[in-house]
């Protein structure tokens, strides 16, 4: 079972802490995705499970075995990297077959085993080209067919689609997806890009600093999270974050107000809050509606009209700026007052340390 397990998992690079504290587990058959911004660690913690970074603390266990000091080729996984790093002066057949013929593989083995990946990335015309004759997109299942063949129980991905243009990315991750179903295989991608996260991910864990913020299903993460982090993290067009101050609490509700926001009732625990204590409303710009009675009015400075959406900016009196995602049939135009309200229940409030209330 390709199952893998990081304990405390510790990466230092001299007095700097990269990794810090690790724990997660990835089930066998899973898709999980990395994702952060840049300079979070997740590559670096993709790296760390390949044996390409020494582990300075902590456990590493890919199926039951301790892999901290195995070498990279004895640990049954496979990485793709965001470059495609193909021979130039080989075919596709022989980039494929490199490795198992450097393993000295038996030579009909190494065939079978390059036109049954050639066969499931559907590249089999291709197999006597040379990557200069190849798209990007092809290029990139040439490095993952070179990861197939090697049948790993995990495979890496350290952001393979990010050399792509959009059209791209969006047929290769229709080509992930059907690969994860084919194989089966135990899969972990490292991306920036949040879509590829939530469309491709059974799971996602989501780094800042180093440090694990949430680990969840995509729609666990949107609906539910963990703090101001991964709230303002997951989801485009982004969520929008007001300080509020807390007007009265009870153990079914909150209320909160501010100066740019007339008071609204929310349906949470509010044994931890007390009137006056400050926090901030989240509310998601799919969730906010013209309504001429809403709690929020601000200047409409931009409108994007992207045909099934119109996205409004709008400036608040504080000088915040607040987005809302409109149906295609709005009117909303420069320079006037929009007055906006939301469904309680949609509501999210985080407290002071920026722990979501809902997640109690």
């Amino acid at each position: 079972m390709a199952n893998l397990e990081l304990k405390n998992l510790h990466k230092s690079f001299g007095s700097v802490d990269v990794i810090k504290g690790v724990d997660l587990k990835v089930e066998h058959g899973e898709f999980v995705v990395f994702v952060g911004p840049s300079g979070c660690g997740k590559s670096t913690l993709l790296r760390m499970i390949a044996g390409l970074e020494d582990i300075s603390s902590g456990e590493l266990r890919i199926g039951g075995k301790l892999c901290n000091d195995v070498q990279p080729r004895d640990r049954g996984v496979a990485m793709v990297f965001q470059s495609y790093a193909l021979y130039p002066h080989m075919t596709v057949y022989d980039n494929v077959g490199f490795g198992l013929k450097l393993a000295k593989t038996p030579e009909a083995i190494r065939d079978a085993k390059i036109r049954e990946a050639a066969r499931i990335l559907q590249m089999e015309h291709l197999l006597q080209r040379k990557p200069a004759a190849l798209s990007g997109g092809q290029r990139q299942r040439v490095a993952i067919g070179r990861a197939i063949v090697r049948q790993p129980e995990v495979f890496l991905f350290d952001e393979p689609l990010s050399n792509l243009d959009a059209a791209l990315r969006g047929d290769m991750r229709v080509e992930l997806a059907k690969l994860h179903n084919d194989l089966g295989a135990t899969m972990i991608y490292v991306t920036h890009d949040q879509v590829e996260a939530m469309t491709l991910a059974d799971k996602i864990v989501v780094l800042n600093q180093g440090v694990v913020q949430q680990v969840g299903t995509p729609l666990d993460l949107y609906h539910h999270p963990a703090n101001l982090f991964v709230a303002a993290f997951i989801g485009a067009p982004k969520m929008n974050l007001l300080p509020v101050t807390v007007a009265a609490s009870s153990p079914t509700s909150v209320t909160v107000h501010s100066a740019v926001m007339a008071p609204v009732t929310l349906p949470l625990d509010g044994k931890a809050l007390k009137s006056g204590d400050t926090a901030t409303l989240g509310l998601r710009p799919h969730h906010l509606l013209p309504a001429p009675d809403g709690a929020i009015a601000g200047k409409v400075v931009l409108v994007e009209r992207l045909g099934n959406e119109t996205i409004v900016n709008l400036t608040l009196p504080s000088g915040q700026t607040m987005i809302a995602a409109l149906g295609s049939e709005s009117n909303a135009a420069m320079g006037e007052t929009l007055t906006l309200g939301f469904a309680p229940d949609k509501a999210l409030l985080f407290n002071a340390e920026g722990n979501n209330q809902q997640v109690i």
